[in-house]
């Protein structure tokens, strides 16, 4: 069968291409790295049939550029290919270019996970000195395993869902959500934080990286959602019902309003509030508000300044019908809150953080479910708009739903 012919091969390509780079005096690492992704691109071309094999095998070609050569070389050829792949798909070529450079940039962090969090010690040490030494960071160390795992797997499952001619806008606007709240806490942090005397030029590789997701969520918010066929009927009876006997959206809105004082009073803290309530929080609770490297205190402030006036907006969404624009905010939001979420706790609680800036163990239980109400509630509310979108469809005109209407 092609499925045993082409694991055959796969097997024939990794013996011959580690025996070949052995006898290229190419390092071990090196060999393994090059025989393992030129195997495994046949079973990726296997798993996702219509994609070339040419295409497959330039992609691992790139994988293992970025295990053995330089950074910028894997990068720029990974963005060659993964822009060669969206155009083969027939896709817009500022949607290719956008969706190319942001994939090239999660195998980036993948590599910057594997640099940053010591998984092999010494290998391409000099990047983390001479290039972005502000990688070695707590909360950098979050935002690679973020971006270098989730993102790199979400880029694949959106490419799946390409062959099949499926829809990945809802995966999209998460991974747009994401990657700009990440980009927004990241760049100002490493300017104005502890690392802001020691930028080197490699740092501002992630100028575009900001701009990009920012394009591609134009690009997904000005093309019309394909909304769901519901009957004039049913929307219009799920549009009389007042919040109070809606329970699912009453105590979501509820939970919003709790995640709106919550912003509000980190965000004050972050600003060095002199009240006793702000400083019992911060020396008791969460000293990484503290933590010089301030990518903690500028997401603070990104949830004051940002976050808040979203959550105001989903609370009126969820009080007025016909808001079908939280079909899409809802996504976009839960993937901005997720992300910086992640970051946040994991850079708290992470070894390279100093003790004195992580969480009081006698406070760790209370800090955790907070922060995870925080993040729960965007992505219960997108689930919640994924799952019954009745009451945000566009309001029935007064009289379309009469009986003499459905009789004509």
């Amino acid at each position: 069968s092609l499925s045993l012919s082409l694991s055959l091969l796969s097997l024939f390509l990794f013996l011959f291409s580690f025996s070949l780079s052995l006898s290229l005096s190419l390092s071990p690492l090196s060999s393994l790295s090059l025989s393992l992704s030129l195997s495994l691109s046949l079973s990726f071309s296997l798993s996702l049939s219509s994609l070339s094999l040419s295409l497959s095998l330039s992609l691992s070609l790139s994988l293992f550029l970025f295990l053995s050569l330089s950074l910028s070389l894997s990068l720029s050829l990974s963005l060659f290919l993964s822009l060669s792949l969206s155009l083969s798909l027939s896709l817009s070529f500022s949607f290719s270019l956008s969706f190319s450079l942001s994939l090239s940039f999660s195998l980036s962090f993948s590599l910057s996970l594997i640099l940053s969090d010591g998984y092999i010690s010494g290998y391409m040490g000099f990047y983390l000195k001479k290039g972005e030494p502000h990688l070695s960071a707590a909360y950098a160390v979050m935002m690679n395993y973020w971006e270098g795992v989730l993102h790199f797997l979400l880029f694949l499952i959106i490419i799946h869902r390409m062959f099949r001619g499926k829809s990945y806008r809802s995966l999209a606007l998460f991974w747009a959500g994401s990657s700009i709240a990440h980009q927004i806490v990241f760049i100002p942090g490493v300017v104005i934080g502890k690392y802001g005397s020691n930028i080197h030029p490699a740092f501002w590789r992630n100028t575009p990286f900001l701009l990009l997701p920012i394009w591609g969520a134009i690009l997904l918010f000005s093309r019309e959602r394909e909304l769901p066929i519901i009957p004039a009927d049913k929307i219009a009876v799920a549009q009389e019902r007042s919040l109070l006997y809606r329970p699912v959206d009453l105590i979501l809105s509820l939970l919003l309003l709790g995640a709106m004082a919550f912003s509000v009073f980190r965000g004050v803290v972050a600003l060095d509030c002199p009240l006793d309530t702000c400083f019992t929080y911060i020396y008791q609770y969460e000293p990484y508000l503290k933590d010089p490297v301030v990518f903690p205190r500028i997401t603070m402030l990104v949830y004051l300044f940002y976050a808040l006036p979203l959550l105001a907006a989903f609370i009126y969404g969820l009080r007025n019908p016909g808001c079908t624009w939280m079909l899409d905010w809802a996504i976009f939001f839960a993937g901005a809150i997720a992300q910086t979420q992640w970051c946040h706790i994991g850079g708290s609680l992470h070894s390279r953080t100093p003790f004195t800036y992580r969480v009081p163990t006698d406070k760790w239980s209370t800090v955790m479910i907070l922060n995870g109400l925080y993040v729960a509630v965007p992505i219960l509310l997108a689930i919640r708009c994924r799952l019954s979108p009745t009451f945000f469809m566009p309001t029935v005109p007064e009289g379309q739903t009469s009986p003499e209407k459905k009789d004509n």
